[in-house]
Protein backbone atom coordinates (compact mmCIF):
# COMPACT_ATOMS: atom_id res chain seq x y z
CA UNK A 1 0.00 0.00 0.00
CA UNK A 2 1.77 3.41 -0.92
CA UNK A 3 1.43 6.65 1.00
CA UNK A 4 -1.02 7.91 -1.24
CA UNK A 5 -3.62 4.83 -0.31
CA UNK A 6 -2.65 5.03 3.51
CA UNK A 7 -3.63 8.77 3.80
CA UNK A 8 -6.82 8.34 2.23
CA UNK A 9 -7.99 5.51 4.17
CA UNK A 10 -6.82 7.12 7.30
CA UNK A 11 -8.75 10.29 5.92
CA UNK A 12 -11.80 8.37 5.54
CA UNK A 13 -11.40 6.33 8.96
CA UNK A 14 -10.69 9.85 10.68
CA UNK A 15 -14.19 11.36 8.86
CA UNK A 16 -15.82 8.30 9.81
CA UNK A 17 -15.01 8.56 13.23
CA UNK A 18 -15.82 12.37 13.57
CA UNK A 19 -18.63 11.82 12.20
CA UNK A 20 -19.86 9.18 15.04
CA UNK A 21 -18.82 11.27 17.63
CA UNK A 22 -21.06 14.18 15.89
CA UNK A 23 -23.78 11.67 16.12
CA UNK A 24 -23.41 10.64 19.43
CA UNK A 25 -23.27 14.12 20.88
CA UNK A 26 -26.45 14.61 19.42
CA UNK A 27 -28.13 12.20 20.76
CA UNK A 28 -26.84 12.93 24.29
CA UNK A 29 -27.79 16.69 23.52
CA UNK A 30 -30.96 15.26 22.67
CA UNK A 31 -31.51 13.19 25.19
CA UNK A 32 -30.55 15.76 27.99
CA UNK A 33 -33.12 17.97 26.65
CA UNK A 34 -35.63 15.35 26.55
CA UNK A 35 -34.68 14.53 30.47
CA UNK A 36 -35.24 17.99 31.20
CA UNK A 37 -38.87 18.07 29.60
CA UNK A 38 -39.70 14.89 31.14
CA UNK A 39 -38.48 16.34 34.92
CA UNK A 40 -41.07 19.78 33.75
CA UNK A 41 -43.69 17.00 33.09
CA UNK A 42 -43.24 15.65 36.34
CA UNK A 43 -43.44 19.23 38.67
CA UNK A 44 -46.80 19.29 36.49
CA UNK A 45 -45.38 22.19 34.66
CA UNK A 46 -47.40 21.38 31.18
CA UNK A 47 -47.06 24.41 29.26
CA UNK A 48 -43.43 24.44 29.83
CA UNK A 49 -42.76 20.71 28.99
CA UNK A 50 -44.79 20.75 25.75
CA UNK A 51 -42.19 23.83 24.91
CA UNK A 52 -39.57 21.88 25.74
CA UNK A 53 -40.66 18.93 23.50
CA UNK A 54 -41.48 21.18 20.67
CA UNK A 55 -38.02 22.68 21.51
CA UNK A 56 -36.62 19.24 20.85
CA UNK A 57 -38.34 18.27 17.65
CA UNK A 58 -37.02 21.36 16.18
CA UNK A 59 -33.61 20.80 17.01
CA UNK A 60 -33.21 17.22 16.80
CA UNK A 61 -35.73 15.51 14.20
CA UNK A 62 -32.77 12.89 13.53
CA UNK A 63 -32.56 11.33 16.46
CA UNK A 64 -35.89 8.64 16.20
CA UNK A 65 -35.44 7.05 19.30
CA UNK A 66 -35.38 10.07 21.33
CA UNK A 67 -38.33 11.33 19.23
CA UNK A 68 -39.87 8.22 19.79
CA UNK A 69 -39.59 8.96 23.47
CA UNK A 70 -40.86 12.03 23.04
CA UNK A 71 -43.83 11.27 21.46
CA UNK A 72 -44.50 9.41 24.22
CA UNK A 73 -43.99 11.98 27.13
CA UNK A 74 -45.88 14.42 25.07
CA UNK A 75 -49.14 12.11 25.36
CA UNK A 76 -48.72 12.42 29.12
CA UNK A 77 -48.38 15.81 29.14
CA UNK A 78 -51.86 16.16 26.68
CA UNK A 79 -53.19 13.96 29.08
CA UNK A 80 -52.07 15.52 32.49
CA UNK A 81 -52.76 18.72 31.25
CA UNK A 82 -56.45 17.67 30.15
CA UNK A 83 -56.83 16.12 33.61
CA UNK A 84 -56.01 19.19 35.39
CA UNK A 85 -58.65 21.00 33.14
CA UNK A 86 -61.29 19.08 33.84
CA UNK A 87 -60.52 19.14 37.92
CA UNK A 88 -60.36 23.40 37.55
CA UNK A 89 -63.28 22.85 35.75
CA UNK A 90 -65.16 20.53 38.34
CA UNK A 91 -64.12 22.75 41.30
CA UNK A 92 -65.12 25.42 39.97
CA UNK A 93 -68.52 25.17 37.77
CA UNK A 94 -70.43 24.74 41.12
CA UNK A 95 -69.58 27.79 43.01
CA UNK A 96 -70.67 29.59 39.53
CA UNK A 97 -74.09 27.85 39.56
CA UNK A 98 -74.14 28.88 42.97
CA UNK A 99 -73.62 32.58 42.05
CA UNK A 100 -76.19 32.42 39.19
CA UNK A 101 -78.99 31.48 41.04
CA UNK A 102 -78.32 34.15 43.51
CA UNK A 103 -78.28 36.36 40.91
CA UNK A 104 -81.57 35.27 39.16
CA UNK A 105 -83.02 35.78 42.14
CA UNK A 106 -83.90 39.58 41.09
CA UNK A 107 -84.73 38.30 37.43
CA UNK A 108 -88.14 37.05 36.17
CA UNK A 109 -87.60 34.81 33.44
CA UNK A 110 -90.19 35.29 30.15
CA UNK A 111 -90.65 32.19 28.11
CA UNK A 112 -93.19 31.51 26.16
CA UNK A 113 -93.28 27.57 25.97
CA UNK A 114 -95.21 27.68 22.56
CA UNK A 115 -92.80 28.55 20.24
CA UNK A 116 -89.83 29.36 22.08
CA UNK A 117 -87.38 27.18 23.43
CA UNK A 118 -85.10 29.38 25.31
CA UNK A 119 -86.57 31.96 27.90
CA UNK A 120 -84.97 35.49 28.89
CA UNK A 121 -83.85 36.74 32.36
CA UNK A 122 -84.99 40.47 32.50
CA UNK A 123 -85.36 42.49 35.77
CA UNK A 124 -88.91 42.84 37.19
CA UNK A 125 -89.11 46.72 36.63
CA UNK A 126 -88.30 45.50 32.98
CA UNK A 127 -91.00 43.08 31.96
CA UNK A 128 -93.35 44.29 28.96
CA UNK A 129 -96.38 44.27 30.96
CA UNK A 130 -95.30 46.77 33.09
CA UNK A 131 -93.74 49.03 30.72
CA UNK A 132 -96.70 49.28 28.40
CA UNK A 133 -96.96 52.82 26.23
CA UNK A 134 -93.59 53.71 27.66
CA UNK A 135 -90.43 54.70 25.81
CA UNK A 136 -87.52 52.91 27.70
CA UNK A 137 -84.25 50.59 27.34
CA UNK A 138 -84.66 46.96 27.89
CA UNK A 139 -81.66 44.59 29.17
CA UNK A 140 -81.74 41.35 29.48
CA UNK A 141 -80.06 38.18 29.02
CA UNK A 142 -81.36 34.31 27.74
CA UNK A 143 -80.82 31.48 28.94
CA UNK A 144 -78.03 30.57 26.94
CA UNK A 145 -76.15 33.75 28.49
CA UNK A 146 -76.72 35.64 25.28
CA UNK A 147 -77.21 39.69 26.58
CA UNK A 148 -79.72 42.14 24.72
CA UNK A 149 -80.21 45.62 24.94
CA UNK A 150 -83.67 46.79 23.30
CA UNK A 151 -84.92 50.19 22.56
CA UNK A 152 -88.03 50.76 23.10
CA UNK A 153 -90.22 53.89 21.34
CA UNK A 154 -93.87 54.20 22.28
CA UNK A 155 -95.23 57.56 20.69
CA UNK A 156 -98.20 58.90 18.41
CA UNK A 157 -95.79 59.33 15.26
CA UNK A 158 -92.98 56.93 14.03
CA UNK A 159 -89.55 58.06 14.68
CA UNK A 160 -88.09 54.79 12.74
CA UNK A 161 -84.91 54.63 14.41
CA UNK A 162 -82.07 51.66 13.85
CA UNK A 163 -79.75 52.36 16.97
CA UNK A 164 -79.00 54.06 20.11
CA UNK A 165 -76.37 56.00 21.61
CA UNK A 166 -76.00 56.56 24.83
CA UNK A 167 -74.23 59.90 26.23
CA UNK A 168 -72.78 60.95 29.75
CA UNK A 169 -72.29 64.53 30.61
CA UNK A 170 -68.67 64.85 29.99
CA UNK A 171 -69.07 64.37 26.56
CA UNK A 172 -68.08 60.56 26.93
CA UNK A 173 -70.80 58.09 24.62
CA UNK A 174 -71.19 54.64 23.41
CA UNK A 175 -72.96 53.38 20.28
CA UNK A 176 -74.82 50.08 19.58
CA UNK A 177 -74.82 48.50 16.05
CA UNK A 178 -77.38 49.56 13.01
CA UNK A 179 -80.05 47.30 13.14
CA UNK A 180 -82.07 48.31 10.08
CA UNK A 181 -85.99 47.78 9.75
CA UNK A 182 -86.63 44.01 8.90
CA UNK A 183 -89.56 43.57 10.88
CA UNK A 184 -87.99 40.81 13.74
CA UNK A 185 -84.63 42.67 15.85
CA UNK A 186 -86.06 46.09 14.57
CA UNK A 187 -89.93 45.74 14.20
CA UNK A 188 -92.90 48.98 14.52
CA UNK A 189 -96.60 48.20 14.78
CA UNK A 190 -99.15 50.91 15.72
CA UNK A 191 -102.17 50.08 18.30
CA UNK A 192 -104.91 52.63 18.79
CA UNK A 193 -103.05 55.73 16.75
CA UNK A 194 -100.09 55.01 18.84
CA UNK A 195 -96.65 53.81 17.28
CA UNK A 196 -94.80 51.07 19.12
CA UNK A 197 -90.69 50.43 17.65
CA UNK A 198 -88.64 47.71 19.49
CA UNK A 199 -84.70 47.45 17.89
CA UNK A 200 -83.34 45.24 19.94
CA UNK A 201 -79.14 44.87 20.18
CA UNK A 202 -77.97 40.94 20.84
CA UNK A 203 -75.00 39.89 21.91
CA UNK A 204 -71.92 42.50 20.67
CA UNK A 205 -74.31 44.46 18.66
CA UNK A 206 -75.15 46.50 21.70
CA UNK A 207 -72.42 45.18 24.16
CA UNK A 208 -70.28 48.79 24.21
CA UNK A 209 -73.37 50.19 24.89
CA UNK A 210 -74.20 48.23 28.25
CA UNK A 211 -70.53 48.11 29.38
CA UNK A 212 -70.71 51.86 29.32
CA UNK A 213 -73.72 52.19 30.75
CA UNK A 214 -71.78 49.75 33.80
CA UNK A 215 -68.49 51.60 33.26
CA UNK A 216 -69.81 55.03 34.67
CA UNK A 217 -70.05 56.14 38.60
CA UNK A 218 -73.63 55.42 40.13
CA UNK A 219 -75.61 58.61 40.09
CA UNK A 220 -74.31 59.59 36.51
CA UNK A 221 -77.17 61.25 34.79
CA UNK A 222 -76.70 58.81 31.28
CA UNK A 223 -79.21 60.11 27.72
CA UNK A 224 -80.16 57.34 25.31
CA UNK A 225 -80.71 58.59 21.83
CA UNK A 226 -82.60 57.07 19.35
CA UNK A 227 -80.44 57.26 15.92
CA UNK A 228 -81.19 56.58 12.04
CA UNK A 229 -84.58 58.54 11.93
CA UNK A 230 -86.79 61.22 13.52
CA UNK A 231 -84.83 62.79 16.70
CA UNK A 232 -85.57 61.31 19.70
CA UNK A 233 -83.89 61.34 23.29
CA UNK A 234 -84.87 59.84 27.01
CA UNK A 235 -82.99 60.03 30.27
CA UNK A 236 -81.82 57.00 32.01
CA UNK A 237 -82.93 56.47 35.72
CA UNK A 238 -80.55 55.34 38.48
CA UNK A 239 -83.04 52.12 38.42
CA UNK A 240 -82.25 51.41 34.38
CA UNK A 241 -79.00 51.41 34.80
CA UNK A 242 -78.91 49.14 37.92
CA UNK A 243 -80.76 47.49 35.99
CA UNK A 244 -78.50 46.64 32.78
CA UNK A 245 -75.42 46.45 35.72
CA UNK A 246 -77.32 43.48 36.57
CA UNK A 247 -78.26 41.98 33.73
CA UNK A 248 -74.17 42.10 32.87
CA UNK A 249 -73.35 40.42 36.11
CA UNK A 250 -75.62 37.69 35.44
CA UNK A 251 -74.67 37.48 31.70
CA UNK A 252 -70.89 37.11 32.90
CA UNK A 253 -71.89 34.19 35.03
CA UNK A 254 -74.00 32.39 32.80
CA UNK A 255 -71.18 32.99 30.21
CA UNK A 256 -68.43 31.80 32.17
CA UNK A 257 -70.37 28.29 33.09
CA UNK A 258 -70.90 27.67 29.39
CA UNK A 259 -67.04 28.14 28.54
CA UNK A 260 -66.28 25.96 31.62
CA UNK A 261 -68.67 23.27 30.62
CA UNK A 262 -67.13 23.36 26.65
CA UNK A 263 -63.89 23.55 28.07
CA UNK A 264 -64.27 20.04 30.36
CA UNK A 265 -66.07 18.76 27.65
CA UNK A 266 -62.91 19.52 25.59
CA UNK A 267 -60.53 18.06 27.38
CA UNK A 268 -63.06 14.91 28.56
CA UNK A 269 -62.80 14.04 24.65
CA UNK A 270 -58.46 14.89 24.87
CA UNK A 271 -58.22 12.07 27.66
CA UNK A 272 -60.52 9.38 26.26
CA UNK A 273 -58.64 9.94 22.92
CA UNK A 274 -55.21 9.25 24.20
CA UNK A 275 -56.55 6.28 26.08
CA UNK A 276 -57.81 4.63 23.24
CA UNK A 277 -54.70 5.23 21.53
CA UNK A 278 -52.66 3.77 24.30
CA UNK A 279 -55.12 0.80 24.58
CA UNK A 280 -54.28 0.22 20.34
CA UNK A 281 -50.38 -0.02 21.26
CA UNK A 282 -50.08 3.33 19.00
Amino acid sequence: MNNEMKWTLRTIVSGAALLLAVACGKEKEARAELERARTLYESRQYPAARNAIDTLRMRYPKELGVMKEALQLMRLVERGESERNIAYCDSLIPVREKEVETLKAGFVLERDARYEEVGRYVRPEHAVERNIGRSYLRCGVNEQGEIFLASVYSGGAPINHTGLKIEAPDGTYAVTAEIPYDGGANYRFKDDGRTTEVVTYAGDKGLDAIRFVDGVAEGTRLRAVYTGGRAFAIGLTEADCRAIRATLRLAEALTDIDALKKERQKAARKVAYIEEREAKGR
